[in-house]
């Protein structure tokens, strides 16, 4: 049954209503940034930009890095952007936009976030390189969906006790990375860790400006967590996203962190644009010798 104009919207020109993408503008390897303007610090590397398009937030570009055929979106801050950008992504390749059927043959994207994040660990130091493994959400998002069979609950009822989780806040998911883009991106040069995905900058987060928090602890909490050896390493505001509606959708998820904070010890990166540059450098190295 066609989906509804209503549930599935299109621009005039056939494009995808929010990220204004056509099919043919989207390769099967996507880089995704939360800030525009990183956009184009990623396809300035690129032997080819064929397509550009911008509206909101969302800027696209796709070419070619080394003969690879990549695009690269940005997201803009926080998950839910993220419920777009996939959704969207995902109506790109798997559905028709004509028919507006879901086609009989599914494809897999691969889907590698490229992002700045602090670290809430002492020995985690700012501008290093973290590969989430696991995330948590602390967002609501994945529980709007079905989506129990892709949450690893025993972490996540871990994580609730040993931090006292106040009840009145968003019940944490918790989902993995795809471990195959694991085991190709992770070398000597990064770290392995598990996010918290938070849903805001300052109080989620444990910063106190004007506003009291409800748990001034809770950064020190997460920091403790230690569920058979898998502790929390770092705060952002897409990872748990990410994994959660690529396993959803059948795509393979990555998250890319710039460490440029360290929450523990207070320190901020001097030169916050040169670890995020050496992240796109390694990210990109990668990706040249990555299946689709």
């Amino acid at each position: 049954m066609p989906i509804k104009d209503s549930e599935l919207i299109l621009n005039p020109d056939g494009s995808v209503y929010h990220l204004n993408i056509k099919p043919e503008n989207l390769a099967n390897t996507i880089i995704t940034v939360g800030d525009p303007d990183r956009v184009d610090s990623i396809t300035k590397h690129f032997d080819t930009v064929d397509f550009k398009t911008r509206k909101r937030e969302f800027h696209t570009q796709t070419g070619t890095y080394k003969g690879k055929r990549l695009s690269v979106i940005s997201t803009g801050i926080g998950t839910d952007n993220i419920d777009i950008v996939l959704n969207e992504l995902d109506a790109l390749v798997n559905i028709d936009l004509k028919t507006r059927e879901i086609k009989t043959k599914l494809t897999t994207l691969n889907i590698i976030r490229v992002g700045t994040s602090g670290s809430i660990k002492a020995d985690i130091p700012v501008d290093s390189i973290l590969i989430s493994a696991y995330a948590v959400g602390f967002d609501s998002l994945l529980h709007f969906y079905d989506s129990e069979h892709v949450q690893d609950f025993e972490i996540s009822e871990a994580l609730k006790s040993q931090t006292n989780w106040f009840e009145k806040k968003s019940d944490p998911y918790v989902v993995s990375c795809d471990s195959s883009l694991l085991d190709h991106f992770k070398s000597d040069q990064t770290a392995v860790g598990f996010t918290a995905t938070n849903v805001g900058f300052y109080g989620p987060q444990g910063r106190v400006l004007r506003l009291g928090i409800q748990d001034k602890d809770l950064n020190a909490k997460l920091a403790r967590f230690d569920y058979e050896g898998k502790t929390i390493s770092n705060l952002e505001m897409e990872t748990a996203g990410i994994y959660g509606l690529s396993k959803l959708l059948g795509h393979k998820a990555l998250s890319m962190n710039a460490i440029i904070a360290n929450r523990a010890t207070g320190r901020f990166s001097a030169d916050p644009t040169k670890i995020v540059t050496e992240l796109i450098d390694y990210t990109l190295k990668k990706i040249k010798n990555l299946d689709d």
